[in-house]
Protein backbone atom coordinates (compact mmCIF):
# COMPACT_ATOMS: atom_id res chain seq x y z
CA UNK A 1 0.00 0.00 0.00
CA UNK A 2 1.79 3.60 -0.79
CA UNK A 3 -0.03 5.76 1.50
CA UNK A 4 2.35 8.67 0.14
CA UNK A 5 0.42 8.50 -2.98
CA UNK A 6 -2.92 8.38 -1.50
CA UNK A 7 -2.45 10.88 0.79
CA UNK A 8 -0.51 12.92 -2.03
CA UNK A 9 -3.93 12.55 -4.17
CA UNK A 10 -6.11 13.49 -0.73
CA UNK A 11 -4.21 16.94 -0.35
CA UNK A 12 -5.13 17.78 -4.03
CA UNK A 13 -8.81 16.81 -3.20
CA UNK A 14 -9.02 18.62 -0.12
CA UNK A 15 -7.61 21.93 -2.09
CA UNK A 16 -10.59 21.40 -4.30
CA UNK A 17 -13.06 21.41 -1.65
CA UNK A 18 -11.42 24.72 0.14
CA UNK A 19 -11.74 26.02 -3.14
CA UNK A 20 -15.40 25.36 -4.19
CA UNK A 21 -16.41 27.20 -1.11
CA UNK A 22 -15.10 30.60 -2.75
CA UNK A 23 -18.56 30.56 -4.06
CA UNK A 24 -20.81 30.56 -1.11
CA UNK A 25 -17.79 33.27 0.14
CA UNK A 26 -18.68 35.58 -2.91
CA UNK A 27 -22.38 34.95 -1.47
CA UNK A 28 -21.96 36.65 1.74
CA UNK A 29 -19.56 39.14 0.54
CA UNK A 30 -22.17 40.30 -1.91
CA UNK A 31 -25.19 40.53 0.98
CA UNK A 32 -22.56 42.21 3.39
CA UNK A 33 -21.99 44.99 0.77
CA UNK A 34 -25.70 45.51 0.09
CA UNK A 35 -25.58 46.12 3.87
CA UNK A 36 -26.53 43.16 5.78
CA UNK A 37 -24.32 43.25 8.85
CA UNK A 38 -25.19 40.14 9.63
CA UNK A 39 -23.09 37.99 7.20
CA UNK A 40 -19.41 38.95 8.77
CA UNK A 41 -19.85 35.44 11.21
CA UNK A 42 -20.68 33.29 7.70
CA UNK A 43 -17.31 35.07 5.83
CA UNK A 44 -15.37 34.66 8.83
CA UNK A 45 -16.91 31.14 8.70
CA UNK A 46 -15.47 30.36 4.93
CA UNK A 47 -12.53 32.19 5.63
CA UNK A 48 -11.53 29.79 8.33
CA UNK A 49 -12.74 26.83 6.54
CA UNK A 50 -10.80 27.55 3.65
CA UNK A 51 -7.91 28.22 5.06
CA UNK A 52 -7.94 25.00 6.97
CA UNK A 53 -8.79 23.05 3.61
CA UNK A 54 -6.16 24.40 2.28
CA UNK A 55 -2.94 24.27 4.67
CA UNK A 56 -3.92 20.57 5.11
CA UNK A 57 -4.63 19.95 2.01
CA UNK A 58 -1.00 21.94 0.88
CA UNK A 59 0.52 19.98 3.93
CA UNK A 60 -0.56 16.13 3.04
CA UNK A 61 0.34 16.82 -1.09
CA UNK A 62 3.93 18.13 0.46
CA UNK A 63 4.81 15.05 2.30
CA UNK A 64 3.20 12.75 -0.23
CA UNK A 65 4.87 14.22 -3.08
CA UNK A 66 7.81 11.89 -3.06
CA UNK A 67 5.63 9.05 -3.88
CA UNK A 68 6.65 7.67 -7.31
CA UNK A 69 4.07 4.70 -7.81
CA UNK A 70 0.69 4.81 -9.51
CA UNK A 71 -2.67 3.95 -8.34
CA UNK A 72 -3.48 0.26 -7.49
CA UNK A 73 -6.86 -1.03 -6.68
CA UNK A 74 -6.30 -0.82 -3.03
CA UNK A 75 -4.85 2.89 -3.01
CA UNK A 76 -7.87 3.46 -4.92
CA UNK A 77 -10.31 2.14 -2.61
CA UNK A 78 -8.65 3.51 0.53
CA UNK A 79 -8.69 7.18 -1.26
CA UNK A 80 -12.74 6.85 -2.13
CA UNK A 81 -13.87 6.04 1.36
CA UNK A 82 -11.35 8.36 2.99
CA UNK A 83 -12.25 11.04 0.59
CA UNK A 84 -15.77 10.74 1.91
CA UNK A 85 -14.72 10.68 5.64
CA UNK A 86 -12.90 13.49 5.55
CA UNK A 87 -13.95 15.42 2.84
CA UNK A 88 -17.16 15.55 5.03
CA UNK A 89 -15.52 16.58 8.34
CA UNK A 90 -13.30 19.43 6.24
CA UNK A 91 -16.68 20.34 4.32
CA UNK A 92 -18.73 20.98 7.73
CA UNK A 93 -16.11 23.66 9.42
CA UNK A 94 -18.08 26.34 8.07
CA UNK A 95 -21.33 25.51 9.54
CA UNK A 96 -19.53 25.19 12.84
CA UNK A 97 -17.53 28.46 12.79
CA UNK A 98 -20.20 29.90 11.49
CA UNK A 99 -22.28 28.52 14.58
CA UNK A 100 -19.83 29.56 16.98
CA UNK A 101 -19.65 33.22 15.78
CA UNK A 102 -23.17 34.18 15.06
CA UNK A 103 -24.92 35.60 17.67
CA UNK A 104 -28.36 36.78 15.66
CA UNK A 105 -30.24 34.08 16.58
CA UNK A 106 -32.21 33.92 19.51
CA UNK A 107 -31.73 30.12 20.17
CA UNK A 108 -28.66 28.29 20.00
CA UNK A 109 -27.72 27.03 16.22
CA UNK A 110 -27.82 22.80 15.78
CA UNK A 111 -24.84 23.60 13.95
CA UNK A 112 -22.82 24.47 16.96
CA UNK A 113 -22.21 20.79 17.98
CA UNK A 114 -19.66 19.19 15.62
CA UNK A 115 -21.58 15.51 15.02
CA UNK A 116 -24.84 18.31 13.81
CA UNK A 117 -21.98 19.83 11.09
CA UNK A 118 -20.67 16.41 10.00
CA UNK A 119 -24.00 14.68 9.86
CA UNK A 120 -25.50 17.64 7.49
CA UNK A 121 -22.49 17.63 5.40
CA UNK A 122 -22.45 13.89 4.86
CA UNK A 123 -26.27 14.22 4.13
CA UNK A 124 -25.74 17.13 1.62
CA UNK A 125 -22.29 15.55 0.10
CA UNK A 126 -24.09 11.39 -0.02
CA UNK A 127 -27.37 13.71 -1.50
CA UNK A 128 -28.93 12.46 1.00
CA UNK A 129 -31.17 15.44 2.30
CA UNK A 130 -31.94 14.22 5.90
CA UNK A 131 -30.86 17.58 8.01
CA UNK A 132 -30.87 17.98 11.67
CA UNK A 133 -31.69 21.56 10.94
CA UNK A 134 -35.46 22.53 13.10
CA UNK A 135 -35.70 26.39 11.93
CA UNK A 136 -33.92 26.09 8.04
CA UNK A 137 -34.90 30.05 7.35
CA UNK A 138 -32.83 30.92 10.20
CA UNK A 139 -29.55 30.43 8.50
CA UNK A 140 -28.46 33.45 6.13
CA UNK A 141 -28.38 32.65 2.45
CA UNK A 142 -24.41 31.81 1.86
CA UNK A 143 -24.74 29.06 4.34
CA UNK A 144 -27.70 27.69 3.12
CA UNK A 145 -25.85 28.10 -0.74
CA UNK A 146 -23.08 25.89 0.54
CA UNK A 147 -25.73 23.43 1.93
CA UNK A 148 -27.20 23.21 -1.27
CA UNK A 149 -23.60 23.33 -2.90
CA UNK A 150 -22.24 19.83 -1.30
CA UNK A 151 -25.25 18.61 -3.17
CA UNK A 152 -23.80 19.30 -6.44
CA UNK A 153 -20.28 18.75 -5.80
CA UNK A 154 -21.40 15.17 -4.73
CA UNK A 155 -24.17 14.28 -7.33
CA UNK A 156 -21.97 12.82 -9.67
CA UNK A 157 -19.21 12.35 -7.02
CA UNK A 158 -16.13 14.44 -5.85
CA UNK A 159 -13.53 11.72 -7.04
CA UNK A 160 -15.27 12.07 -10.61
CA UNK A 161 -14.95 15.51 -10.38
CA UNK A 162 -11.45 15.06 -9.37
CA UNK A 163 -10.56 12.36 -12.53
CA UNK A 164 -12.25 15.36 -14.82
CA UNK A 165 -10.10 17.98 -14.01
CA UNK A 166 -6.38 16.41 -12.96
CA UNK A 167 -4.84 14.31 -15.67
CA UNK A 168 -2.01 13.32 -13.52
CA UNK A 169 -4.05 9.81 -12.03
CA UNK A 170 -3.55 7.84 -15.24
CA UNK A 171 -4.88 5.00 -15.41
CA UNK A 172 -5.84 5.03 -11.42
CA UNK A 173 -8.34 7.42 -12.96
CA UNK A 174 -10.35 4.82 -14.28
CA UNK A 175 -10.29 2.40 -11.09
CA UNK A 176 -11.45 5.77 -8.80
CA UNK A 177 -14.08 5.99 -11.33
CA UNK A 178 -15.33 2.77 -11.74
CA UNK A 179 -15.44 2.33 -7.79
CA UNK A 180 -17.08 5.69 -7.49
CA UNK A 181 -19.61 5.66 -9.96
CA UNK A 182 -23.40 4.58 -8.78
CA UNK A 183 -24.62 1.22 -10.40
CA UNK A 184 -23.22 -2.17 -11.20
CA UNK A 185 -21.32 -1.36 -14.44
CA UNK A 186 -20.46 1.87 -14.99
CA UNK A 187 -18.97 2.41 -18.78
CA UNK A 188 -17.56 4.66 -20.06
CA UNK A 189 -19.23 6.97 -22.48
CA UNK A 190 -15.60 8.36 -24.51
CA UNK A 191 -13.15 6.15 -24.82
CA UNK A 192 -10.63 7.56 -22.24
CA UNK A 193 -11.66 7.73 -18.26
CA UNK A 194 -11.10 11.56 -17.43
CA UNK A 195 -13.43 12.26 -21.46
CA UNK A 196 -16.04 10.12 -19.70
CA UNK A 197 -15.57 12.49 -16.57
CA UNK A 198 -15.37 15.38 -18.61
CA UNK A 199 -18.29 14.30 -20.21
CA UNK A 200 -20.75 13.61 -17.30
CA UNK A 201 -19.78 16.58 -15.79
CA UNK A 202 -20.57 19.11 -19.25
CA UNK A 203 -23.95 17.34 -19.02
CA UNK A 204 -24.54 18.45 -15.46
CA UNK A 205 -23.87 21.34 -15.72
CA UNK A 206 -25.91 22.15 -18.66
CA UNK A 207 -28.76 20.84 -17.21
CA UNK A 208 -27.82 22.74 -14.05
CA UNK A 209 -28.23 25.66 -16.00
CA UNK A 210 -31.37 25.15 -18.04
CA UNK A 211 -33.12 24.02 -14.65
CA UNK A 212 -31.74 27.18 -12.62
CA UNK A 213 -33.27 29.51 -15.53
CA UNK A 214 -36.53 27.37 -15.51
CA UNK A 215 -37.34 28.01 -11.97
CA UNK A 216 -36.57 31.54 -12.52
CA UNK A 217 -38.60 32.17 -14.70
CA UNK A 218 -40.98 30.57 -12.56
CA UNK A 219 -41.26 33.38 -9.82
CA UNK A 220 -37.95 32.14 -8.01
CA UNK A 221 -34.94 34.41 -6.70
CA UNK A 222 -31.32 33.53 -8.00
CA UNK A 223 -30.43 32.06 -4.82
CA UNK A 224 -33.80 29.70 -4.75
CA UNK A 225 -33.56 28.52 -8.14
CA UNK A 226 -29.30 27.61 -7.64
CA UNK A 227 -30.21 26.22 -4.20
CA UNK A 228 -32.98 23.94 -5.57
CA UNK A 229 -31.16 23.29 -8.85
CA UNK A 230 -28.37 22.11 -6.97
CA UNK A 231 -30.76 19.67 -4.73
CA UNK A 232 -32.76 18.38 -8.14
CA UNK A 233 -30.23 17.12 -10.49
CA UNK A 234 -27.63 16.04 -7.22
CA UNK A 235 -31.06 14.38 -6.04
CA UNK A 236 -30.69 15.71 -2.73
CA UNK A 237 -33.52 17.28 -1.52
CA UNK A 238 -32.09 20.44 0.56
CA UNK A 239 -34.59 23.58 0.39
CA UNK A 240 -34.31 27.06 1.50
CA UNK A 241 -37.34 26.73 3.01
CA UNK A 242 -38.53 24.63 6.38
CA UNK A 243 -41.64 23.48 4.13
CA UNK A 244 -40.13 22.29 1.01
CA UNK A 245 -41.03 22.73 -2.16
CA UNK A 246 -44.77 23.21 -0.34
CA UNK A 247 -43.53 26.40 0.95
CA UNK A 248 -44.19 27.83 -3.33
CA UNK A 249 -47.46 26.46 -3.51
CA UNK A 250 -46.81 26.76 -7.15
CA UNK A 251 -47.84 24.52 -9.87
CA UNK A 252 -45.42 25.35 -12.07
CA UNK A 253 -42.55 25.25 -10.10
CA UNK A 254 -43.44 21.65 -9.18
CA UNK A 255 -44.03 20.79 -12.74
CA UNK A 256 -39.73 22.03 -13.19
CA UNK A 257 -38.85 19.94 -10.84
CA UNK A 258 -40.58 16.97 -11.36
CA UNK A 259 -39.28 16.70 -15.02
CA UNK A 260 -35.48 17.59 -13.92
CA UNK A 261 -36.17 14.59 -10.84
CA UNK A 262 -36.89 12.41 -13.42
CA UNK A 263 -34.15 13.23 -15.60
CA UNK A 264 -31.97 13.26 -12.57
CA UNK A 265 -32.78 9.87 -12.45
CA UNK A 266 -31.77 8.63 -15.56
CA UNK A 267 -28.62 6.88 -16.48
CA UNK A 268 -26.04 10.14 -17.36
CA UNK A 269 -24.56 7.91 -20.75
CA UNK A 270 -27.80 7.87 -22.26
CA UNK A 271 -27.59 11.95 -22.67
CA UNK A 272 -24.38 11.56 -24.22
CA UNK A 273 -25.77 9.14 -26.66
CA UNK A 274 -28.82 11.64 -27.35
CA UNK A 275 -25.89 14.31 -27.99
CA UNK A 276 -24.42 11.85 -30.48
CA UNK A 277 -27.82 10.99 -32.24
CA UNK A 278 -28.24 7.66 -31.19
CA UNK A 279 -32.19 8.04 -29.82
CA UNK A 280 -32.69 4.84 -31.04
CA UNK A 281 -30.14 3.33 -28.45
CA UNK A 282 -31.63 5.95 -25.77
CA UNK A 283 -35.26 4.29 -26.70
CA UNK A 284 -34.70 0.73 -26.83
CA UNK A 285 -32.72 0.84 -23.18
CA UNK A 286 -33.96 -1.41 -21.06
CA UNK A 287 -33.44 -0.13 -18.15
CA UNK A 288 -34.97 3.75 -18.89
CA UNK A 289 -38.07 1.85 -19.99
CA UNK A 290 -38.65 -0.40 -16.63
CA UNK A 291 -37.67 2.89 -14.49
CA UNK A 292 -39.85 5.15 -16.07
CA UNK A 293 -42.73 2.22 -15.91
CA UNK A 294 -42.39 2.16 -12.29
CA UNK A 295 -42.78 5.52 -11.73
CA UNK A 296 -45.69 5.20 -14.27
CA UNK A 297 -47.55 2.30 -12.00
CA UNK A 298 -46.64 3.65 -8.95
CA UNK A 299 -47.84 7.24 -9.47
CA UNK A 300 -51.46 5.48 -10.33
CA UNK A 301 -51.40 3.36 -7.35
CA UNK A 302 -50.44 6.31 -5.27
CA UNK A 303 -52.83 8.71 -6.79
CA UNK A 304 -56.11 6.71 -7.31
CA UNK A 305 -55.23 5.68 -3.01
CA UNK A 306 -55.37 9.53 -2.86
CA UNK A 307 -58.53 9.97 -4.85
CA UNK A 308 -61.28 11.49 -2.63
CA UNK A 309 -59.35 12.28 0.19
CA UNK A 310 -58.13 15.85 1.97
CA UNK A 311 -54.18 16.19 0.98
CA UNK A 312 -52.33 18.06 4.05
CA UNK A 313 -49.52 19.89 2.68
CA UNK A 314 -46.28 20.67 4.18
CA UNK A 315 -47.43 23.81 5.17
CA UNK A 316 -49.93 22.21 7.21
CA UNK A 317 -53.18 23.62 4.92
CA UNK A 318 -55.80 21.10 4.21
CA UNK A 319 -56.36 20.77 0.20
CA UNK A 320 -60.00 19.26 -0.86
CA UNK A 321 -60.46 15.95 -1.80
CA UNK A 322 -60.44 16.01 -5.94
CA UNK A 323 -58.40 14.33 -8.83
CA UNK A 324 -56.33 17.62 -9.62
CA UNK A 325 -54.94 17.51 -5.84
CA UNK A 326 -54.56 13.48 -5.66
CA UNK A 327 -52.43 14.12 -9.36
CA UNK A 328 -50.57 16.89 -8.17
CA UNK A 329 -49.30 15.37 -4.66
CA UNK A 330 -49.51 11.96 -5.30
CA UNK A 331 -46.89 12.42 -9.04
CA UNK A 332 -44.91 14.75 -6.96
CA UNK A 333 -43.82 12.71 -4.13
CA UNK A 334 -43.75 9.51 -6.45
CA UNK A 335 -41.11 11.02 -8.65
CA UNK A 336 -39.22 12.53 -5.43
CA UNK A 337 -38.75 8.87 -3.72
CA UNK A 338 -38.22 7.21 -6.76
CA UNK A 339 -35.37 9.47 -7.80
CA UNK A 340 -34.34 9.45 -3.83
CA UNK A 341 -34.39 13.73 -3.88
CA UNK A 342 -36.80 13.56 -1.02
CA UNK A 343 -38.31 17.21 -1.73
CA UNK A 344 -41.94 17.27 0.08
CA UNK A 345 -45.17 19.33 -1.45
CA UNK A 346 -47.34 16.83 1.22
CA UNK A 347 -46.89 15.20 4.46
CA UNK A 348 -47.51 11.79 2.83
CA UNK A 349 -47.09 10.41 6.70
CA UNK A 350 -51.26 10.80 6.77
CA UNK A 351 -51.00 8.94 3.84
CA UNK A 352 -53.37 5.77 3.37
CA UNK A 353 -51.34 2.80 3.94
CA UNK A 354 -51.27 1.48 0.64
CA UNK A 355 -49.72 4.66 -0.64
CA UNK A 356 -47.18 4.77 2.30
CA UNK A 357 -45.77 1.17 1.01
CA UNK A 358 -45.87 2.29 -1.93
CA UNK A 359 -43.14 5.02 -1.52
CA UNK A 360 -41.14 2.75 1.24
CA UNK A 361 -40.70 0.49 -1.70
CA UNK A 362 -39.96 2.84 -4.07
CA UNK A 363 -36.56 4.22 -1.55
CA UNK A 364 -35.03 0.81 -2.01
CA UNK A 365 -35.70 0.70 -5.72
CA UNK A 366 -33.92 4.33 -6.51
CA UNK A 367 -32.98 5.62 -9.79
CA UNK A 368 -30.78 4.17 -12.75
CA UNK A 369 -27.36 3.14 -12.71
CA UNK A 370 -25.41 5.80 -13.45
CA UNK A 371 -27.46 8.82 -12.01
CA UNK A 372 -27.53 10.41 -9.17
CA UNK A 373 -30.15 8.65 -7.06
CA UNK A 374 -29.60 6.36 -4.71
CA UNK A 375 -31.07 3.21 -3.63
CA UNK A 376 -30.24 -0.36 -5.16
CA UNK A 377 -31.00 0.80 -8.30
CA UNK A 378 -33.34 -0.05 -11.32
CA UNK A 379 -31.27 -2.13 -13.28
CA UNK A 380 -29.82 -4.21 -9.79
CA UNK A 381 -33.97 -5.04 -9.76
CA UNK A 382 -34.01 -5.73 -13.38
CA UNK A 383 -31.19 -8.40 -12.57
CA UNK A 384 -32.68 -9.86 -9.44
CA UNK A 385 -35.86 -10.47 -11.54
CA UNK A 386 -34.77 -11.90 -14.42
CA UNK A 387 -31.99 -14.09 -11.85
CA UNK A 388 -35.34 -15.23 -9.98
CA UNK A 389 -37.23 -16.11 -12.54
CA UNK A 390 -34.47 -18.25 -14.42
CA UNK A 391 -33.90 -19.99 -10.74
CA UNK A 392 -37.55 -21.09 -10.32
CA UNK A 393 -37.61 -22.37 -14.13
CA UNK A 394 -34.88 -24.85 -13.32
CA UNK A 395 -36.89 -26.05 -10.66
CA UNK A 396 -39.21 -27.81 -13.70
CA UNK A 397 -37.17 -27.55 -16.32
CA UNK A 398 -33.68 -28.48 -15.02
CA UNK A 399 -32.17 -29.19 -18.56
CA UNK A 400 -32.80 -25.74 -20.14
CA UNK A 401 -30.19 -23.15 -19.98
CA UNK A 402 -31.17 -19.80 -20.77
CA UNK A 403 -28.88 -17.13 -20.89
CA UNK A 404 -30.04 -13.93 -18.72
CA UNK A 405 -29.74 -10.63 -20.42
CA UNK A 406 -30.59 -7.29 -19.82
CA UNK A 407 -31.31 -5.36 -23.27
CA UNK A 408 -28.71 -7.48 -25.53
CA UNK A 409 -25.99 -7.63 -22.70
CA UNK A 410 -25.56 -11.00 -21.57
CA UNK A 411 -25.11 -11.49 -17.24
CA UNK A 412 -21.89 -13.34 -16.44
CA UNK A 413 -22.23 -15.36 -13.71
CA UNK A 414 -19.93 -13.48 -11.40
CA UNK A 415 -22.17 -10.52 -11.80
CA UNK A 416 -25.38 -12.32 -11.11
CA UNK A 417 -23.55 -13.32 -7.86
CA UNK A 418 -22.41 -9.73 -7.31
CA UNK A 419 -25.96 -8.48 -7.88
CA UNK A 420 -27.79 -10.65 -5.54
CA UNK A 421 -25.11 -10.47 -2.71
CA UNK A 422 -25.50 -6.56 -3.37
CA UNK A 423 -29.18 -7.09 -2.73
CA UNK A 424 -28.82 -9.16 0.60
CA UNK A 425 -26.11 -6.93 2.06
CA UNK A 426 -28.23 -3.67 1.50
CA UNK A 427 -31.34 -5.45 3.51
CA UNK A 428 -28.99 -6.60 5.74
CA UNK A 429 -28.13 -2.80 6.43
CA UNK A 430 -31.74 -1.65 6.60
CA UNK A 431 -31.80 -4.08 9.65
CA UNK A 432 -28.75 -3.80 11.29
CA UNK A 433 -29.08 0.12 10.85
CA UNK A 434 -32.67 0.00 12.59
CA UNK A 435 -31.52 -1.87 15.61
CA UNK A 436 -28.12 0.38 16.40
CA UNK A 437 -30.32 3.80 15.61
CA UNK A 438 -32.72 2.32 18.28
CA UNK A 439 -30.03 1.18 21.05
CA UNK A 440 -28.60 4.61 20.02
CA UNK A 441 -31.58 6.38 21.02
CA UNK A 442 -31.53 4.90 24.96
CA UNK A 443 -28.47 7.80 25.59
CA UNK A 444 -31.70 10.13 23.83
CA UNK A 445 -35.02 10.65 23.42
CA UNK A 446 -36.53 6.70 22.97
CA UNK A 447 -38.53 6.31 19.52
CA UNK A 448 -40.76 3.53 17.64
CA UNK A 449 -39.51 0.77 15.49
CA UNK A 450 -41.43 3.15 12.76
CA UNK A 451 -39.07 6.24 13.00
CA UNK A 452 -36.25 4.02 13.43
CA UNK A 453 -36.77 1.60 10.04
CA UNK A 454 -37.83 4.71 7.94
CA UNK A 455 -34.62 6.77 9.32
CA UNK A 456 -32.49 4.07 8.35
CA UNK A 457 -34.31 3.27 5.31
CA UNK A 458 -34.01 6.56 3.91
CA UNK A 459 -30.03 7.04 4.80
CA UNK A 460 -29.16 4.20 3.51
CA UNK A 461 -30.72 4.56 0.26
CA UNK A 462 -29.71 8.38 0.67
CA UNK A 463 -33.45 9.80 0.09
CA UNK A 464 -34.05 12.21 3.56
CA UNK A 465 -37.56 11.88 4.61
CA UNK A 466 -39.46 9.17 5.73
CA UNK A 467 -42.21 8.50 8.30
CA UNK A 468 -43.15 8.84 11.73
CA UNK A 469 -41.03 11.13 13.65
CA UNK A 470 -38.78 11.60 10.75
CA UNK A 471 -41.53 12.65 8.19
CA UNK A 472 -41.60 15.57 5.60
CA UNK A 473 -42.21 18.48 8.33
CA UNK A 474 -39.89 16.63 10.56
CA UNK A 475 -36.24 16.80 10.76
CA UNK A 476 -33.26 14.65 12.75
CA UNK A 477 -31.91 16.97 15.15
CA UNK A 478 -33.38 15.01 18.17
CA UNK A 479 -31.52 11.81 17.64
CA UNK A 480 -28.50 11.16 20.32
CA UNK A 481 -24.69 11.58 18.58
CA UNK A 482 -24.38 8.31 18.50
CA UNK A 483 -27.61 7.43 16.46
CA UNK A 484 -26.19 10.41 14.04
CA UNK A 485 -22.96 9.19 13.66
CA UNK A 486 -24.47 5.30 12.39
CA UNK A 487 -26.49 7.53 10.63
CA UNK A 488 -23.51 9.44 8.61
CA UNK A 489 -21.75 5.98 8.01
CA UNK A 490 -25.30 4.30 6.29
CA UNK A 491 -25.27 7.14 3.97
CA UNK A 492 -21.51 6.88 2.94
CA UNK A 493 -22.14 3.83 2.60
CA UNK A 494 -25.54 3.85 0.53
CA UNK A 495 -23.52 6.16 -1.50
CA UNK A 496 -20.70 4.59 -2.50
CA UNK A 497 -22.77 0.84 -2.92
CA UNK A 498 -20.94 -0.11 0.08
CA UNK A 499 -17.67 -2.00 -0.87
CA UNK A 500 -15.19 0.85 -1.14
CA UNK A 501 -15.68 1.67 2.87
CA UNK A 502 -16.35 -2.24 3.98
CA UNK A 503 -12.70 -2.95 2.96
CA UNK A 504 -11.18 -0.25 5.36
CA UNK A 505 -12.11 -2.21 8.14
CA UNK A 506 -10.91 -5.63 6.75
CA UNK A 507 -7.59 -6.39 8.53
CA UNK A 508 -6.20 -7.98 5.16
CA UNK A 509 -6.86 -4.90 3.35
CA UNK A 510 -3.77 -3.05 5.59
CA UNK A 511 -1.46 -6.20 5.22
CA UNK A 512 1.52 -6.03 2.57
CA UNK A 513 1.30 -8.19 0.30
Amino acid sequence: MDYRYVLRQLGVLFVVLGASMVFSLAWAVGDYVRGNPKEMPAIIAFLSGMAICLVLGGAAYAFGKTSRTGLGRREALLLVGVSWLAGAGLAGLPFYFWAKLQTSLDHVSPFSQYVNCYFETMSGLTTTGASILTNIEACPPAILFWRAFTHWLGGLGIIVLFVAVFPALGVGGKRLFRIESPGPTPEGVRPKIRETARALWLIYLLLTLIEASSLRLCGMSWFEALSHTFATLATGGFSTRNASIGAYDSVAIEGVIIFFMILAGVNFGLYYQIAQGRLTNVLKDRELRVYLGIIAVASCIIIASLYGRTVMTTEENHVGPSLGTAVRYGLFQTVSLQTTTGFCTAEFDHWPFIAKCTLLILMFIGGSGGSTGGGIKVVRIIMAAKIIWAELEKVFRPNVIRPIRVGRAPIDPDLRLATLVYVCIILFLFAAGTILIMLCQEFGKPIDIDTAATAAAATLNNIGPGLAEVRATANYGFFSAPAKIVMSLLMVLGRLEVYAVFVLFMPRFWRSE
